[in-house]
């Protein structure tokens, strides 16, 4: 019965281009090696190594920083408990004006105390400077880590300068292992998020996140499985890019260095706008759609990986770094020194906060 349901997952007709086998592809010539489906599983037990050096790396490193920055961990103020309004907090942390009627009503208190302490009661939620820095000094290390390894193995790689290289012979193309080590370091940090999202700083969207995640998780697989690796190279990162000038901008913004925040959100903006706007879809995903249209030629599994190249959108950059609200008081933070939102998708706060008033 399992045997049945692999065969018919992992049909060829569907994976595979016209006339090629997975037999094909676990016959390499002498010396070379086509990617195998068990090599990627490497990515599991290395995903665990990953949040355990981030852990690791947060309490010896980013932490320790942080405290010569003077970023204090800080005690949110409590709340005053309260039976009645935790019940309604548990279901609606921030309820609307009917609600605060009724409330009032019940309770015989003011709206203005009862909207008062909703908002105590969530910065008491909320993650101090400390524990945003540390997470964002852990992305910034791994991201900048990935794209200068990534630069070395395309800089000397000719399908960075001439997509097409992309698709002659394929799927018949030998796997180098630079792809390999990259290929399998990026599935594990998306693992590694995958776990972490169970401690990491609780955020509003945190079910968009895990989707984002799972379908990130599934193109990287999958496109190893039929060997797009080339080309997955290069979608990686591309994305990767202005993801380091964002967290950079936002580890200033939690030192208060705000010149160097503003500079550097500057710098994000222009590289998000070159990379994600102008080199991803007139370069990357022209190659996929047209070039490989064109030299290797569609199949089944082309369509659904090509189909979630174009409507899935990135949001690790606005998604993770996105805390719910702003910090609360007794960080010291002016609210006005925070840069404002731009627009909805990547330009905004690179804080990734927002402030309850």
């Amino acid at each position: 019965m399992t045997s049945s349901i692999l065969d018919w997952f992992w049909s060829e007709s569907f994976w595979l281009p016209q006339n090629v086998t997975w037999a094909d592809l676990e016959r390499p010539p002498p010396g070379e090696e086509y990617p195998r489906m068990r090599d990627i599983l490497y990515a599991l037990p290395l995903a665990v190594c990953v949040f355990l050096l981030r852990l690791l790396f947060e309490r010896l490193v980013a932490k320790p920083c942080a405290q010569i920055l003077q970023i204090q961990a800080g005690v949110p103020r409590q709340a005053q408990p309260n039976a009645v309004l935790e019940k309604v907090f548990q279901s609606k942390a921030c309820p609307d004006t009917r609600t605060l009627e009724g409330l009032s009503k019940q309770m015989d208190w003011d709206e203005r105390k009862i909207q008062r302490w909703f908002r105590v009661r969530r910065n008491q939620d909320r993650p101090s400077v400390q524990k945003k820095f540390c997470e964002s000094m852990w992305r910034f290390t791994f991201y900048l880590g990935i794209f200068i390894y990534a630069i070395r193995h395309l800089w000397v790689s000719p399908w960075m300068w001439d997509t097409r290289e992309c698709w002659y012979n394929y799927p018949f193309q030998p796997l180098s292992a630079g792809q390999f080590n990259y290929y399998v370091a990026e599935l594990a940090f998306y693992w590694s998020l995958m776990f972490s999202q169970f401690i990491d700083i609780k955020r509003k969207d945190f079910i968009i996140m895990i989707v984002h995640h799972l379908a990130t998780i599934f193109l990287i697989t999958f496109s190893y499985a039929n060997n797009m690796l080339r080309a997955g190279t290069l979608v990686m990162c591309v994305h990767d890019a202005s993801d380091i000038f964002l967290e950079a901008a936002k580890l200033a913004n939690y030192a208060k260095y705000q010149r160097l925040c503003d500079g550097l959100f500057v710098v994000f903006s222009i590289s998000f706008f070159i990379t994600r706007l102008v080199i991803y879809p007139f370069w990357v995903v022209y190659s996929v759609l047209v070039e490989s249209w064109e030299i290797a030629g569609p199949y089944q599994a082309w369509w659904l990986l090509n189909g979630l190249l174009l409507v899935a959108k990135d949001d690790r950059s606005d998604i993770e770094s996105s805390s719910d609200e702003e910090i609360d008081s007794s960080s010291g933070k002016n609210p006005s020194q925070t840069l404002n939102p731009k627009d909805n998708n990547h330009t905004g706060n690179p804080n990734g906060d927002t402030h309850d008033h």
